[in-house]
């Protein structure tokens, strides 16, 4: 039986350094094995991102993957649909301390084979180009730039429910800005943009992609609205930690990593729970949304409704006091609410004049 740690433990005082050698130890070895893509990709996470907060890792931390970096141009070789996550590893792995030049090795062999030329999406092009640029290779895509910046700056694309969109527009702004370490220049549109995807987070409670469109919003040097830090700073104390086999095929870990991660960012503590020795499976606190429900208020208000003030009180007529909180909380966080609302109302009728 999976056993709980629970918040305020007192082995919740464990020291970072041993959080680190737990974490790793426990994605690298004991939730899946090295041929899984998901392994791959749990781990490709979780080193990007104490690599990118400057994270000092021991070097028995990083011990768990040292096979696998040993192994990784074998492994490239042979699985190279996905070189982005593989690349990744081993440069992170490299850039936090571990001896090696397999990742340039990786890096110009990648060039070489024309992976990134295979790619069909801007999004994954620029993530290679990204990789490849931090051990000196050049990926030249003329236009690239502009076309990340035109998609990210249409406002409307991200005022109405669409999870893939949103976190598009903020791996642009993460590979635009090199993950917060230059300015990613992006149009006030661009701003616009994160805010209306945020505010769709918001109402659906979805702390996962709210956490990363506020990283996404500081590392474009902006500040995101209060009430969504603090209601994510509320997410990272509901997270629980059970210790034992990892059974299933996902979890809430991607959501644990990317909150903590904007705790991390915005001076807040981080990593709150102990992290078990071992096998784990993390889980989140769950429901809240109200996005369904407004929008279906929204859907039946008639065609023509398209400002706030015009829906609000049908809307709240169908929502419970909490949920009525959630909403006005929602309009109070930002100052474009009422544009946001505009292009979330979808009113009018196809086709029509």
């Amino acid at each position: 039986m999976a056993q709980i740690i629970p918040f305020f433990s007192p082995a919740a005082r464990q020291s970072r350094a041993a959080a680190q050698e737990a974490l790793i130890a426990g994605f690298a070895r004991h939730r899946r094995s090295q041929e899984d893509v998901f392994w791959l990709k749990e781990n490709a996470e979780l080193l990007n991102i104490l690599e990118c907060t400057g994270a000092d890792v021991a070097a028995i931390a990083l011990q768990p993957l040292q096979p696998f970096y040993q192994g990784a141009a074998r492994h490239l070789s042979f699985f190279r649909q996905y070189y982005r996550f593989i690349l990744s590893i081993c440069l992170d792995l490299e850039d936090l301390g571990l001896p090696g030049q397999t990742g340039a090795h990786l890096a110009g062999w990648v060039s070489e084979q024309g992976l990134a030329q295979a790619e069909l999406s801007d999004l994954q092009r620029a993530e290679a180009r990204r990789l490849l640029a931090r051990r000196g290779v050049d990926l030249r895509d003329d236009g690239l730039d502009d076309r990340l910046r035109g998609f990210i700056s249409n406002p409307q694309t991200f005022a109405i429910p669409n999870k893939k969109a949103a976190y598009e527009l903020t791996h642009i702004v993460f590979y635009l800005s090199e993950y917060g370490r230059r300015d990613p220049d992006l149009p006030e549109a661009a701003f616009t943009s994160l805010e209306f995807a945020g505010l769709v987070a918001f109402l659906d409670q979805n702390a996962d992609l709210l956490a990363e469109i506020c990283i996404a919003l500081r590392f474009a040097g902006g500040q995101p609205p209060a009430a969504w830090e603090a209601w994510l700073d509320r997410q990272v104390s509901a997270f629980m930690l059970a210790k034992g086999e990892f059974i299933g095929h996902h979890d809430a870990y991607h959501e644990y990593f990317v909150v903590n991660w904007l705790m991390l960012l915005s001076g807040r503590p981080a990593f709150r729970q102990a992290v078990p020795m071992g096998g784990m499976h993390v889980s989140a606190q769950q429901g809240g949304s109200i996005l369904r429900r407004l929008s279906e208020a929204v859907f039946h208000a008639g065609m023509a409704r398209t400002s706030w003030s015009a829906v609000k009180a049908r809307a709240e007529a169908v929502l419970s006091e909490e949920e009525h909180g959630l909403l006005t909380a929602a309009e109070r966080s930002c100052a474009r609410f009422g544009g946001f609302f505009e292009g979330f109302a979808r009113a009018g009728s196809a086709g029509a004049a």
